[in-house]
């Protein structure tokens, strides 16, 4: 996959540089600043320099098509033509952050008056007055219907202001994560789970990317060219995974490291990003055996960055990835039961679940049934790491479009529920009654993905950057 891209440009007004030696390159000079903040690893910056006439700005559009950027960064160094602006942005057609960034925390005013050259100050002025212009181009964004966000602060030390605009590097680069995915799609829908069914057009229209039918014969298909070494190979990388307990039997390891090999194929041949998938196989020996051993290869999957999600829930599949490649991880959750005592929620689900983000070992238990669904084998116990989370929810609305429910919250430790599947204890600042309402109220599907660490901002500007809505329950 490509780096995302990012396109900077600064602005200034050519008329001023005859008249103020001196303050051209001195702008220059806060635009490099800029750009050496912006470099980051799986970036590329795309700097224009700086834009001064409307002559360069119909150029600079051109260049930012060219160069396929997926988000810009317009620095506004001092006062400039907002004639300088829209041509760059209207040409691009990619979402626009506008930086005000002052050079200094405040003028030397004492300094500044005792100038003797009134021209000279007049120079020193416009090197300090990039606020000026942000509101006439705000006016003609708006006016043109071009979306844009700002980030106001000061060019060096201001750790906040720099941390926002990290943060919307971080939602660029998920955006093109999504928009460069593979999101394969193995088997059907669970019978009567009326909220999980999706729009897949709806989701490529939304985030990009493309959707892959594979089929559950195809994974049967390579289980049966998997040898003896494979196998070997895999249970042993299955007992450094996973903390097994001494109740699995060596021939439900081998049956799940059979699927295992076979998933990790499938997924490479098809160059899979992720996985929604659900299938019965009643009448089909080999399919059903597929189907009930794969929890284990699944989870190895979303443990490197291919979020599998089960149930073929779609939606939470994307809100997994997601997270994922927020770096949070993305494991497939559900409501479990709330605990009064303790004001928290227990959430958790069967299947596969995100061994980066577990506290501990994930253990590997045998389940004499799977509930409500065929089969029987392995399955994987874990609770997601003590601390701060966040919960995602892709939620489609009646309207036809897609939202994001996001709610922050904290993972505590305490008692789960040793069924075999992954659980954990929720806390949330509203308390368990109103997080449940309030979530609820926003009518999402029954699963949702979730993740390491406080993410609302940067979800916030993954769903401007998409141009959706983004509700934040707590």
């Amino acid at each position: 996959m490509k780096n995302v891209r990012v396109g900077l440009f600064g602005i200034g007004l050519d008329t001023y540089w005859s008249q103020f030696p001196g303050l051209k390159k001195r702008l220059q000079g806060y635009l490099d600043t800029v750009a050496g903040k912006l470099t980051c690893p799986a970036v590329e910056i795309v700097n224009l320099g700086l834009i001064d006439s409307p002559e360069k700005a119909m150029e600079a559009g051109h260049e930012f098509r060219r160069q396929d950027v997926d988000l810009i960064f317009l620095h506004v160094t001092t006062y400039a033509l907002s004639s300088t602006v829209l041509p760059v942005v209207r040409r691009a057609k990619v979402p626009v952050i506008i930086l005000n960034l002052s050079p200094e925390a405040a003028i030397d005013y004492a300094a500044f008056n005792a100038m003797a050259d009134r021209t000279a100050m007049t120079g020193e002025w416009l090197a300090h007055c990039s606020a000026c212009p942000v509101p006439e181009i705000a006016n003609v964004f708006k006016r043109a219907r071009i979306p844009f966000a700002q980030v106001t602060g000061q060019l060096r030390e201001d750790p906040a202001c720099w941390r926002e605009i990290d943060a919307w590097i971080d939602a660029a680069r998920v955006a093109h994560v999504m928009a460069h995915n593979r999101l394969g799609l193995m088997g059907h829908v669970y019978n009567g789970m009326l909220d999980i069914a999706s729009d897949t057009t709806l989701q490529c229209a939304t985030f990009g990317g493309h959707i892959e039918i594979v089929e559950v014969d195809e994974l049967s298909s390579l289980r049966r060219e998997v040898t003896a070494d494979q196998i070997a190979d895999r249970v042993a990388r299955f007992r450094d995974a996973f903390a097994v307990q001494a109740d699995c039997s060596l021939a439900e390891l081998e049956r799940a490291a059979r699927t295992s090999v076979a998933l990790d194929r499938l997924v490479a041949e098809h160059d899979l990003g992720s996985l929604a998938y659900y299938y019965m196989g009643t009448g089909n020996a080999e399919n059903e055996d597929a189907i009930s051993s794969i929890i284990l290869g699944t989870s190895l999957l979303t443990a490197r960055g291919i979020p599998v999600a089960g149930e073929y829930e779609v939606k939470n599949a994307q809100a997994m990835k997601i997270m994922d490649a927020f770096g949070a991880g993305g494991s497939f959750t559900e409501y479990y039961a709330l605990d009064w005592a303790d004001d928290v929620v227990l959430m958790g689900h069967d299947g596969p679940g995100h061994l980066a983000i577990a506290e501990g070992k994930t253990k590997v238990r045998p389940l004499d049934i799977y509930h409500g669904k065929v089969g029987r084998g392995l399955s994987v116990e874990m609770s997601v790491k003590h601390g701060p989370v966040t919960l995602l929810s892709v939620v489609e609305t009646t309207d036809g479009r897609l939202k994001l429910v996001v709610a922050e919250g904290e993972s505590v430790p305490g008692p789960i529920l040793e069924i075999g599947n992954t659980n954990s204890r929720y806390r949330f600042s509203i308390g368990a009654r109103r997080f449940v309402n309030d979530w609820n109220a926003h009518g999402p599907a029954h699963h949702c993905a979730v993740g390491l660490g406080h993410l609302a901002h940067k979800l916030e500007k993954l769903g401007r950057l998409l141009g959706i809505e983004t509700v934040l329950v707590c």
